[in-house]
């Protein structure tokens, strides 16, 4: 299959899978591979679309033909702990340690979530994985945590980076919980604004990652056009127990 051709233009949407998926994570925020299933169902084309998009842009391909992938990287701790103080790379380490995770932690939700759907097309299935493993990314240059809140912000972020309509309906369901459990916090407010921030910031699924983390912190959140969550921040929500982890990793 030739790289630009699309795989996904005539994938049916599938609404009351989406909306049984979602359900379930309702009930289980620890389910993460029903994220997937959501963002699976609700999908249609627009993988295919930004696919398209981040292939026309100068670098792209070469990205996604090398031979060691994000989540690798991501997983070489010493080779992280190993980058200067302050820098990006340094950032994540120190995050996925605090909060005890994996790079690999989402690849089996994944791949649960995701079902018979296979991409044929080594590019477009790097692309997907790339976009996968970057999440915890979001989370430092986004400056949001992994309190419920956060991840929903974290998730308006990236809808507003890639417009996948499955995204929406997790980031719903999320505000429509915590605005029941949180009615003192603006919730609404907050997810706008992270949805504006992801609008307004560089084309992500593109960018080159690897290259960014020995760059300092603050420095690729300027290159990246990232800007400052300040209703997220202002809520002190961030490293709270409280609500800790739900609809966590999209």
């Amino acid at each position: 299959m030739d790289s630009t051709t699309p795989i996904d233009e005539r994938r049916p949407y599938r609404p009351l899978e989406a909306f049984r998926a979602l359900r379930a994570l309702l009930r289980d925020k620890e389910d993460t591979a029903q994220v997937f299933r959501i963002i699976d169902a609700l999908g249609g084309p627009a993988f295919t679309k930004l696919y398209r998009r981040a292939i026309a842009m100068p670098g792209t391909r070469e990205i996604l033909e090398r031979e060691r992938s994000l989540c690798d990287v991501l997983s070489d701790r010493a080779y992280l702990a190993s980058l200067p103080e302050g820098s990006f790379g340094r950032e994540y380490l120190a995050f996925v340690e605090r909060e005890q995770l994996t790079a690999d932690g989402l690849v089996t939700a994944s791949e649960e979530g995701h079902g018979e759907r296979i991409r044929n097309d080594p590019l477009q299935r790097r692309l997907g994985e790339r976009m996968r493993d970057a999440h915890d990314l979001y989370h430092i240059i986004g400056q949001y945590g992994r309190d419920g809140m956060g991840e929903v912000c974290v998730l308006s972020f990236t809808h507003g980076v890639s417009g996948n309509p499955g995204v929406l309906l997790v980031i719903l369901g999320g505000l429509f919980k915590f605005r029941q459990e949180m009615p003192e916090q603006p919730v609404m407010r907050m997810a706008w604004q992270a949805w504006r921030i992801g609008r307004k910031a560089a084309f992500l699924p593109a960018a080159d990652w690897e290259a960014l983390l020995p760059l300092p912190t603050d420095e690729v959140r300027r290159r990246l056009k990232v800007g400052t969550p300040t209703r997220y921040l202002a809520s002190g929500l961030m490293g709270s127990e409280e609500h800790a982890g739900d609809l966590a990793a999209a």
